[in-house]
C-alpha cells in the first residue's frame, strides 16, 4: 500500500550534537499525521531529483521552492523521534556531515516557514513487555529509534544498549530505566569518514555486541544502522547462532556505506536472496 503523503512547515533547528541536527516540523500537516505506539516510526522526505546541483548553483533558496507536479524526486527516510501532541509538532534527526548528501545539508540550512514534504510514517517496532530483558545497537543513523525505545520502556525494564558514534562528543542524553545499561562506543572518525578499518566487521558495534554477556531468559533485539555492520556481521549471529526468532528480532540496515539510499536500496534486495539461501528469514 502507497504511504500517505504530507507536508509540514520546519518549526525550529536545534544541533544536539556535531554531527547530529534536530529539526522540528509541524503546522497544519500535522492533524493528517497518523502515528502509532512504534518506536521506529520513519517518514521519507520528497527532494528534487537534482537537489545537490539546486544546491551547487543556487543554493538553499532554490532547494525551497516548492516541487512541480511532474518533477522527478528522491526519498530519503529518516526516524521520527519523537510526536508531541500538545505542541502539534513532530521531532526528526539528521545526521550531517558538512554538504555530503541531500536531507543532512538541508536540515542544517532549514528556515523556519520553510515547507516539506513526505510520505508516511510507517514503523514495525516496539520494546515487548513480555520478555525478560532488551539487546539494542545501534549507529547514528539508528539512534533516534534506539532512544525512543529506551524512553518508553517502563521502571524495572532489563536492557543492554550499545551505541556506536564518532567519539565522545556525539554522546547525547538519553532517557532510559535505572535497570537499562547504555554503553557509548567511539570509533574515531565520523560515518562519512569510516573505512575497512573501522567499518564493517571491524566496527566497533560489531564486537561490542558478540562480546556482550548473553542474559538468561527471553530476549527482544532492536540493532539498525550501516547495513554491512548489521546485516552481514550481526543478523546472523543474533538469528542463527543465538537463535532469536523473527518476531523478537528487529534487525536492518539503514544506510550503506559508500551508497546513496538508491544505491542502498539495491544492494538490500540483493542480501534478501543471499539471506534466503542461508536460511535467515525476516
Amino acid at each position: 500500500m502507497a504511504k500517505r503523503e504530507n507536508a509540514m512547515t520546519v518549526q525550529r533547528t536545534e544541533q544536539i550534537a556535531p554531527h547530529l541536527v534536530r529539526v522540528y516540523l509541524g503546522g497544519d500537516g500535522f492533524d493528517d499525521f497518523q502515528a502509532s505506539d512504534d518506536t521506529d516510526m520513519y517518514v521519507k522526505f520528497v527532494f528534487p531529483a537534482d537537489a545537490a546541483e539546486r544546491v551547487k548553483k543556487s543554493g538553499y533558496q532554490k532547494l525551497r521552492e516548492k516541487l512541480g507536479a511532474d518533477e522527478p524526486t528522491i526519498l530519503r527516510t529518516y526516524t521520527v523521534r519523537r510526536v508531541d501532541h500538545s505542541a502539534r509538532e513532530i521531532a526528526v534527526d539528521f545526521v550531517v556531515h558538512g554538504d555530503e548528501g541531500v536531507a543532512g545539508p538541508w536540515a542544517a540550512n532549514a528556515e523556519p516557514g520553510e515547507e516539506i514534504r513526505f510520505l508516511g510514517p510507517g514503523s514495525g517496532y516496539r520494546p515487548k513487555s513480555d520478555v525478560d530483558w532488551h539487546l539494542l545497537a545501534s549507529d547514528e543513523a539508528g539512534l533516534p529509534a534506539l532512544a525512543a525505545a529506551l524512553e518508553s520502556m517502563p521502571a524495572g525494564t532489563i536492557a543492554r544498549a550499545f551505541i556506536e558514534v564518532a567519539g565522545p562528543e556525539d554522546e547525547i542524553e538519553l532517557a532510559a530505566p535505572d535497570t537499562a545499561e547504555i554503553t557509548w562506543l567511539h570509533r574515531g572518525v565520523s560515518s562519512d569518514a569510516v573505512t575497512d578499518a573501522q567499518g564493517g566487521a571491524n566496527a566497533p558495534l560489531v564486537a561490542a555486541v558478540r562480546d556482550a554477556e548473553w542474559l538468561p531468559g527471553s530476549v527482544q533485539v532492536f540493532i539498525h544502522g550501516e547495513a554491512e555492520v548489521v546485516m552481514q556481521n550481526l543478523r546472523g549471529y543474533i538469528r542463527k547462532e543465538r537463535g532469536v526468532p523473527a518476531g523478537n528480532a528487529s534487525i536492518s540496515g539503514y544506510w550503506r556505506r559508500g551508497h546513496t539510499e538508491e544505491g542502498f536500496r539495491e544492494w538490500k534486495a540483493s542480501q534478501r536472496s543471499r539471506d534466503e539461501k542461508a536460511g535467515i528469514t525476516a
